[in-house]
């Protein structure tokens, strides 16, 4: 295994990583806008913060170009779908280029 390998392995890890945070992200989010869990407990309000924190920069861009849609917000699932074609479409460019042999590069 070489080192390239072990790089597109780690690469698509962290990109499972962020798309199932993404998604427990959304569904807390959604937990507490329905009041199912609220922010006075101390672990949640941390847990959303941190979320916050880490996909609010990654979603601003994607929302400032999305028309507004009435109180739904598709940008989660825009950047699901992006970091999912980075996954795929970088170890694809790679082969396509010849960087690496055809049976290496992730899913």
């Amino acid at each position: 295994m070489n080192t390239l390998q072990v790089l597109l392995d780690i690469f698509h890890i962290v990109c499972g990583l962020l798309i199932y945070g993404l998604v427990g992200w959304t569904i807390l989010s959604w937990l507490v806008a329905f009041n199912v869990v609220n922010l006075h407990n101390r672990f949640v309000r941390s847990l959303v913060d941190g979320l916050d924190r880490l996909f609010a920069p990654m979603l601003r861009p994607i929302r400032r170009i999305l028309p507004d849609m009435g109180g739904i917000d598709l940008s989660p699932m825009v950047l699901v779908l992006l970091i999912m074609l980075v996954d795929r479409g970088i170890p694809a460019l790679l082969r396509d280029f010849g960087v690496i042999p055809a049976y290496i590069g992730g899913a």
